[in-house]
């Protein structure tokens, strides 16, 4: 159940006609009283002889008997309650129970309070009804409306309970601003899915992806197609900006721009500047990756980012970690516009998800996310990728450690009750585990192709192998489906001259895997991250043949070091 307090006004007539009337497209259906202060008021949709006059001259008494000077400028309060799509049709009598239970919570009419604000609520569609009040007491003092959206959210929540209706996730106000009706209708004429404010603030949101300054982020938005408006002071300094779709128009066919701070509070062009911070002491930092380097490569720096921001949700302070959430953000609408068909609208959807999770009242402490930030620059840079081959793999091998960075900010914005970013960030996760299923497909069959045709002898030695580094997993490891292809990985790994035993270890030590949905899945990109192992099963003769490693004897396992490092930021 969403509850809206709208703007205050003074044209109390004007709203009456507005509820009890067709709508601005037709859309009101039997407009009729479901309940009031007094429950002898005129309904003029339901009695022939009430009229709308009626109703406004009962509403506005209070008001009209005080003094002119004394007289609110803007005395007309209107709350809409509307209940979700999923939710059972209301009857009148649940409505009237509803609507005395806002006015009641709000302050407009506390329970028993016969000197009360007048009120009427109004209902002319299935699924949501009108409260028009009038802000001065019968007894010609104010109403006390401190905080009363924040009351009429919590009044909805009971609501919801008693009603069995959906349980809507309660907000902390950091969320982007809903389309309004208006938008929406604008849209559903146009045929269009989203609303315009919805196209634009994940246009400014991609464009701001991985942005490096104020330079790019502007050449960027003009790349996406749209009309840009700086804001400008008499210095000549840029305070901020609007944007519009050129295709939409007012009704004098002028361009309709929208503010960043409109479409969504961190896209503000002061909030956006805040990314371009950096820190002296920031370990995390890596090179940017030359123009024209390959989508893989990105990838792979996109995978060790999101290992380095999960040390610091583990183990940073809140500030730090804010702003690991709100870059991988950045990271994961880099992603979904460089992505390839078969995973593009998953990533998508993720993308959308988690931009609700990358805001909270928690101030993100900017500049030690750079590693983050490089890595969506790189995506962006790097170009699309193809959906096969090292492109495809290394896809896979992002999205799996992406997995448990969503999962990670989930758990973070629960233990903080940050209810709906907790909501957003676990289904952001479930997108791109259904992305990762679909870019894995292709690289995991030729692991377990391979596995499967490793001698008995080496399917044991690997077994063992499991059993010795994992000994509390190896059971269900070696159960799962996967296992073949952990299986070739690790003969790929020991031919590479790495120990095994030991790369597991270090591989299980990164994070934890018992809450993996694939274990042996989540091993075999750990392992071939660390020991540079090609992700592209079909690139390993080719990486042989470069002679850049020796092959041992099966009989002995050869100890080398593992140049990736699993515990230090700073030597990855």
């Amino acid at each position: 159940m969403i509850p809206r307090i709208h703007k205050r006004g003074s044209d109390t007539i004007g709203l009456i006609r507005y509820l009890y009337g067709p709508g601005s497209h037709e859309e009101h259906t039997d407009p009729h009283l479901v309940a009031a202060f007094d429950p002898l008021t005129p309904d003029p949709g339901r009695a022939p002889e009430a009229t709308y006059g009626q109703l406004q001259r009962l509403l506005d008494q209070p008001v009209n008997a005080l003094p002119a000077g004394q007289r609110p400028k803007k005395h007309v309060w209107h709350l809409s309650v509307r209940t979700s799509p999923e939710d059972p049709i209301l009857s009148d009598d649940d409505w009237a129970a509803i609507a005395r239970r806002m006015v009641d919570a709000t302050g407009i009419a506390p329970d028993g309070d016969d000197a009360a604000c007048r009120w009427a609520a109004v209902r002319h569609a299935d699924d949501h009804i009108h409260i028009i009040a009038t802000l001065v007491r019968d007894d010609g003092r104010r109403p006390r409306l401190h905080n009363e959206a924040r009351r009429a959210q919590t009044e909805a929540r009971l609501i919801e309970a008693d009603y069995g209706l959906r349980r809507i996730t309660p907000g902390d106000g950091t969320a982007a601003k809903r389309p309004t009706s208006a938008e929406r209708h604008k849209a559903e004429r146009r045929g269009q899915q989203r609303t315009t404010r919805e196209e634009l603030r994940e246009a400014v949101r991609r464009s701001a992806a991985g942005a490096a300054s104020e330079e790019e982020f502007f050449d960027r938005l003009a790349a996406a197609g749209l009309l840009i408006r700086p804001r400008v002071a008499p210095s000549g300094d840029t305070l901020g900006y609007t944007v519009a779709l050129p295709g939409d128009r007012n009704a004098k066919g002028e361009p309709v721009f929208y503010s960043g701070s409109k479409l969504a509070p961190d896209l503000s062009l002061p909030r956006i500047r805040e990314r371009w911070t950096k820190t002296s002491d920031d370990t995390t930092q890596q090179p940017a990756l030359p123009s024209g380097t390959e989508p893989a490569s990105a990838r792979r720096r996109a995978s060790a980012a999101a290992w380095q921001a999960l040390l610091v949700i583990d183990h940073g302070d809140d500030g730090m970690i804010a702003a690991q959430i709100a870059a991988t953000g950045e990271v994961l609408d880099a992603l979904a516009q460089t992505s390839a068909a078969h995973t593009r609208h998953e990533l998508q959807a993720a993308a959308t998800a988690f931009e609700r999770a990358s805001r909270s009242h928690v101030r993100a402490a900017r500049g030690h996310d750079h590693a983050l930030r490089q890595a969506a620059r790189n995506l962006v840079h790097s170009g699309p990728a193809l959906g096969r081959g090292e492109d495809g793999a290394t896809t896979a091998m992002a999205l799996d450690m992406l997995i448990f960075l969503a999962v990670a900010a989930a758990h973070w914005h629960a233990k903080k009750q940050h209810a709906q970013q907790a909501e957003a960030a676990h289904w952001a996760a479930e997108h791109l585990r259904a992305a990762y299923r679909a870019a894995a497909e292709h690289p995991m069959a030729l692991l377990h192709q391979r596995g499967s045709r490793l001698a008995p002898s080496w399917q044991r030695h690997h077994a063992t192998v499991v059993r010795h580094a994992l000994p509390e997993l190896a059971d269900r490891i070696l159960a799962e489906a996967g296992w073949p292809a952990l299986a070739a990985t690790l003969n790929e790994a020991q031919t590479a001259g790495h120990n095994p035993t030991t790369l597991l270890t270090q591989a299980a030590a990164r994070r934890e895997l018992e809450t993996a949905e694939r274990v042996s899945d989540v091993l075999v990109w750990r392992l071939r991250q660390m020991a540079g192992l090609p992700a592209d099963p079909q690139n390993a003769k080719g990486w042989r043949d470069s002679g850049k490693h020796t092959v041992p004897s099966p009989e002995r396992t050869v100890q080398t070091g593992i140049r990736l490092a699993n515990s230090s930021p700073r030597r990855r």
